[in-house]
């Protein structure tokens, strides 16, 4: 490239230096900033550099100075501080949606954000993290997809996939499709993130029902030419309260059911149920709540984990769903 072009480009590169070469800990001297640009064959005097990074500063780039025997430069404020974008790494991490590479990618966007060196320290992060992911990395582009729907007022058409064991040929676990591969057809009204899973919020036409899905099962999602059903459901529905009542998005009855809970055990009704439940005294050492709730596998098993802390005052279809469960596990041991 011709030596006047480059010249052209010296803020462009000049601003790329003091994003990623500075912080506060990492500042540079005009003459090291000088040799960087020379790096680009960019060639510039101190007296022309200092009128360049008034112009970063007053385009509004934090250009801070430090005072000592020679004047260094650095960019101060930025966008994120570190302490949040480590807030952002470790929701990442979290998610089990997100796959282990796309996790990877969106950490190294992220490191962008900062200077090289406090970049490092999001890096760390991925390293002593280590959790489940999903495998699909066709979930962004069905969230994006879903999220045209919504804006277009318009159903969608899918498959709903799910695990299977496969012992032809050996032992191993596959992905199929439910109910023999059949198109499902829903009218998408929100997307929810509960116990690190993403799920769909829909209308289903033909049942006449709110339904959920789980978005890293979805595949082959397609916008269909017809308008959303359900609307009128939607208007008074609580997205907060349907995902508190489901217990991790498992199929089943909802109703109302009441539990006598030990004292000590409040922590983990307002991790379950948030903080504004209302509770009732039973006696000098449990309360009694009341809590809607789907009556599924997911809600008994969080039940039994919590032992005799809990017990199921009513309804007693409840009670008597549970003492069955409780019976088959004795019959298994």
């Amino acid at each position: 490239m011709p030596r006047s072009s480059r010249q052209k480009q010296k803020l462009l590169y000049l601003q790329k230096i003091m994003l990623e070469k500075t912080d506060e800990n990492h500042p540079l001297s005009l003459g090291e900033i000088i040799e960087l640009l020379a790096g680009y064959g960019i060639q510039t005097e101190r007296k022309a550099l200092y009128d360049d990074l008034q112009i970063l500063e007053t385009f509004g780039l934090d250009i801070c100075r430090t005072r000592s025997s020679t004047v260094r430069y650095f960019v101060g404020s930025r966008d994120f501080e570190i302490p949040e974008l480590k807030l952002l790494v470790d929701a990442i991490q979290s998610a089990k949606f997100i796959t282990h590479s796309k996790s990877l990618r969106l950490i190294k966007k992220l490191e962008g954000l900062v200077s090289e060196n406090d970049g490092k320290q999001l890096q760390r992060e991925v390293v002593v993290t280590n959790r489940v992911k999903t495998f699909n990395e066709q979930i962004y582009y069905n969230v994006d997809e879903i999220h045209n729907a919504i804006a277009q007022n318009k159903k969608i058409s899918f498959r709903y996939m799910k695990w299977q064991t496969d012992f032809s040929g050996g032992a191993k676990i596959v992905r199929a499709e439910r109910h023999a591969g059949k198109i499902y057809i829903i009218s998408p009204f929100a997307l929810c993130w509960d116990d690190e899973n993403y799920y769909l919020v829909g209308f289903d036409s033909e049942a006449e029902i709110i339904k959920h899905f789980r978005v890293d099962k979805m595949e082959k999602i397609s916008i269909i030419d017809s308008e959303r059903d359900g609307t009128d459901r939607f208007e008074s529905f609580n997205l907060a309260h349907y995902a508190k009542s489901v217990f991790s998005m498992f199929g089943g009855e909802e109703c109302e059911v009441t539990l006598s809970v030990a004292n000590e055990l409040i922590g983990v009704i307002v991790d379950r149920f948030g903080a504004d439940v209302f509770i009732r005294r039973d006696g000098d050492s449990r309360f009694l709540i009341t809590v809607s709730v789907v009556l599924s596998p997911q809600f008994y098993a969080w039940l039994f984990g919590l032992g005799t802390g809990v017990r199921i005052v009513s309804p007693q279809k409840a009670i008597e769903e549970y003492k069955t469960r409780i019976g088959q596990l004795e019959q298994l041991y």
